[in-house]
Formats: C-alpha cells, structure tokens, sequence
C-alpha cells in the first residue's frame, strides 16, 4: 500500500504519534505540537502500522472491533495513494502490493495539521544541501558555502551566517568577474621580468582573485613560459611579502597542512596554532585536512598531535580530529539542560574537575545546541560557562575550550580579537597576521572587519597600516578590503 510522502524511504512505526521526518537526520527538528495525536475513532490495540522490514502481509488486516460505541469504524490509513512531497516521484512501500480498501467504507482523509516540520522559507521535502568540493572540504574558492541557519524557536536571535560552525560567512574576496587566466599570467610575467620586481602589479592580481582563479593563473604561467610561477615568486619576493604571496598561492587545506606543520616541528610547540586551527574548521574540512597531511608529510595528522601535546589538551586535539561533532540545526533544549547540568556537576559543584565531561559535550554537540547549553548553563550556576572554564582549568586545555565557545557564540569577533592581539603591542606577529587574513579572506573577512570596529572602535585597515609597512601592508590591506 502506499504510505504517505511515498517519496521517503521506510521508516519504523509510522502512525499513531508524530511523523519521523526525513531520513538520515536523527532528531533534525523538534517533536511538533499538534500532530496526529493517536488512533481518534479507530482501532484500539494497534501500535501504528507495520514496521517496513517487516516481510509482505497476506491480505488485509483482520476484522476489529470498533474502539468506541457509536462510531463507524475508520479505514487504515492511507489506503488511497497520498501525493508525493514537492520534487519526489511517488513510489510503493516497498515489498507490499497494494492492497483494496475494507468495504463500505470511505478513503482516510489526514487532519489537518502539518506532519512533519519544515523550516521557514524551504519547499523541498529535504533541507538544501551545500555545494562543496574536494571532498566536502576546502575547495578552490574558500571552504564550502553552506546555507545560513535560519532563527530558530529554541534559539533567539542566532545568526548562523556570523557565528556558526563553518558557515559561510562573508567573504571579502569573490571569484573576479573578468577573470583571464592568459592576460593575468602575462602581467604577472611583465612583472617578474628584468631587475627589481613590480609588486603593486603582483598585489593587484593575486590579491583580487580567488584561490581557484589563483591556482588557474599557475598554470596558464607554466603552459606559456615553461616556468613555475611558485618559483619565480620565491626568487623574486623577500620577507613577510612572500610569506603573504606564497600563502596566497597555496590551496587552503595545503596552506592549513603546512601552517600544523611549522607549529610542530622543532623545538617546542607552537599551541596557539594548533588550537586556532583545529578548533575553527569544520568536520569537512579537517578530514580534507588530514588527508592533504597524509600525503605532504607521509605522516597522520592525529599522531603527530598526539606526539606533540599532552594531557586533556592532547585528548581535546584528537576530538577535534576525529572530525565528528554534530554539524546539523537540530536544537534539543531538554537535552541542553541536562547536558549544562552535567557540566555544573562536572566543574564549579565539586571539588576538582571532570575533564572529560567538558571535552564530550564541547567537542561533540553542534554550535546551535551548544549556545543552548550556554544559556542553561547560566540560568543552573549563575555564571558563564566561559568564567566557568576559566577557573576550572589552566594551559593549553583552557584556552582550546575557550576557543571553542568563542567559536560557538560568535566566530568573527573570535577572529577579530586574535588579530588584535596580533599587532597590540610592542611589534606584530606577523605569521599570526598572515595567516588569518589569508584562511578567512575567502570566508567570513568581511565580517571579521564589521566585529573590529566594533570591538576596538578602530578599523582593521587602520591598525595595519599602523604596524606594517611597503608592499606587506599593502597587500594585507587590499584583502581586508576585498575585490
């Protein structure tokens, strides 16, 4: 027989109780009020339909006796065909042939209320899907360009297209419009040739174009002169400028390898790169990460964490490896008040603390629930889980958890205060500066900006222009302001 939305595959205990809704997103929405609330003037004795790896029934159900006098007894449902959900071929249930309703009766009509929810502004029978490359990881253009999360009921005023997990921001550098590979190669060459080099010509090419237009230009530059253009660039740029250009020039997930790489080698560990890094991507993104690692290095990105770190550090480095925290919309706020209870228990109402617990829920939950437990977590202690972390923990585990609700509550201004912090100060930490105007250039720059007037009441241009100098400056700025 078929079912209604025959577009979905099969799924347990259709009737009585609520819908399940799509398949493959466990819990993606909330239980709706108002749903077909159980068998009204049917049945009795009947748990809802047939599971569907039940084998194909012989004939229809046997006869039963009516649940309540006076009333006619109703078909089961769905015994004339339901339409199908938009964009969705109807399709039998499958191994069952349909079968005729019981006699004398009249074909089900289904209540009114709406079975299943559907987010606010979304037609098809499934959520939009990003479109991603590389492996749902980095692509050519930035990372991937997944969908802003819209308001949810649980969750006031988010706004997922400034503070998500991963979520495409606003990115300050675009694919350029008039883009040719041929002409961009033949004045970068123009550039190259002779004595000196013409680095405003070099910054106003590869500073407004996207890493894919970046990657198209090297190799149109190899096709027409039979020459690396990585190569010429490193002969003919010096300093914190090359550092830029090169950094440029590299695929972001080969760029983020490199950048794990040089905070790990050598003497010591650089851990605020490690935790800036793995604490920010998304799960798509590390796992093209860790793959692009495997084959530069010959090594696992995970054991070289590991390796390198210790402690509750090392475990929350290896979550954030395994790439599988939670990346859906689906906000559960009993389960929130649980898990903020869990963490007041784990921490502030005891003596000592549940390492352990905090990593669990921190690295595991999506950043819509996770802003959830905030919330509760402040109504249970009284306090913010961030003056909670902080005196519960110390080193390198407190500052990793404290980059993940930074994260969480708000992703630009936690990248905006880490270039602050980057030229505050006597001198500028220029690899810190490099690399985040490089990896968020094509993300969420634009926003970062918007969060650093906000937050120190100057412009990200301004305080770049103050603690850098030449073509380095020039060039940073020109990605700040975007193409």
């Amino acid at each position: 027989m078929n079912y209604p939305g025959a577009g979905y595959p099969s799924q347990q205990g259709g009737y009585p109780g609520q819908f399940s809704g799509p398949p493959g997103q466990q819990g993606s929405y909330p239980a709706q009020q108002g749903d077909y609330a159980g068998p009204q003037g049917g049945y009795a004795g009947q748990g809802g339909y047939q599971p569907s790896g039940y084998p194909p029934q012989p004939g229809a159900y046997p006869y039963q006796q009516p649940a309540y006098p006076n009333q006619q007894p109703q078909p089961y449902p769905t015994q004339q065909p339901q339409p199908p959900y938009p964009n969705q071929q109807p399709q039998p249930y499958p191994t069952q042939q349909p079968q005729p309703p019981y006699p004398n009766q009249q074909p089900y009509r289904p209540p009114p209320q709406a079975p299943s929810y559907q987010p606010p502004g979304q037609t098809a029978a499934y959520p939009p899907q990003p479109n991603v490359g590389f492996g749902q990881g980095y692509n050519a253009a930035g990372y991937p360009d997944l969908r802003p999360f819209q308001n949810s009921p649980a969750v006031q005023n988010f706004d997922y297209n400034s503070s998500n997990a991963g979520m495409q921001g606003t990115p300050s550098i675009r694919p350029y419009a008039a883009f040719n590979a041929n002409t961009d190669a033949e004045i970068l060459r123009e550039a190259m040739k002779g004595f000196g080099c013409d680095k405003s010509k070099i910054i106003t090419i590869l500073c407004a174009r996207s890493n894919s237009q970046r990657q198209q230009i090297s190799n149109a530059f190899k096709a027409m002169y039979g020459k690396d253009l990585l190569k010429n660039l490193r002969s003919e740029l010096t300093g914190d400028f090359e550092d830029l250009i090169l950094g440029l020039m590299e695929p972001p997930a080969r760029y983020d390898a490199q950048q794990l790489r040089k905070a790990m080698v050598g003497l010591g560990t650089k851990e605020s790169v490690l935790i800036e890094i793995m604490c920010s991507r998304t799960n798509a993104e590390i796992v093209e990460l860790r793959s692009v690692y495997r084959q530069m290095y010959n090594s696992e990105l995970e054991k070289d964490l590991i390796g390198e770190t210790s402690g509750y550090f090392k475990r929350l480095l290896v979550s954030m490896c395994a790439a599988g925290r939670d990346e859906s919309m689906h906000v559960d706020p009993l389960k929130a008040n649980q898990d903020a209870r869990a963490l007041y228990r784990a921490g502030e109402q005891r003596l000592g603390t549940d390492e352990a617990c905090f990593n669990a829920i921190l690295a595991s939950r999506n950043y819509a629930q996770l802003r959830l437990i905030f919330q509760e977590y402040q109504k249970v202690s009284n306090n913010t889980i961030e003056k909670a972390i902080e005196a519960e923990f110390s080193g390198d585990i407190k500052d990793g958890l404290l980059a993940i609700v930074a994260c969480v509550q708000n992703r630009p201004a936690y990248f905006a205060k880490l270039l602050y912090e980057s030229m505050v100060g006597l001198g500028t930490r220029d690899t810190d500066l490099i690399r985040i105007i490089v990896t968020r250039s094509e993300v969420d720059l634009a926003d970062i900006r918007q969060q650093f007037q906000q937050l120190y009441k100057k412009s990200l241009e301004s305080m770049i222009k103050g603690d850098c100098s030449g073509a380095y400056r020039d060039g940073l700025i020109a990605l700040v302001r975007g193409n």
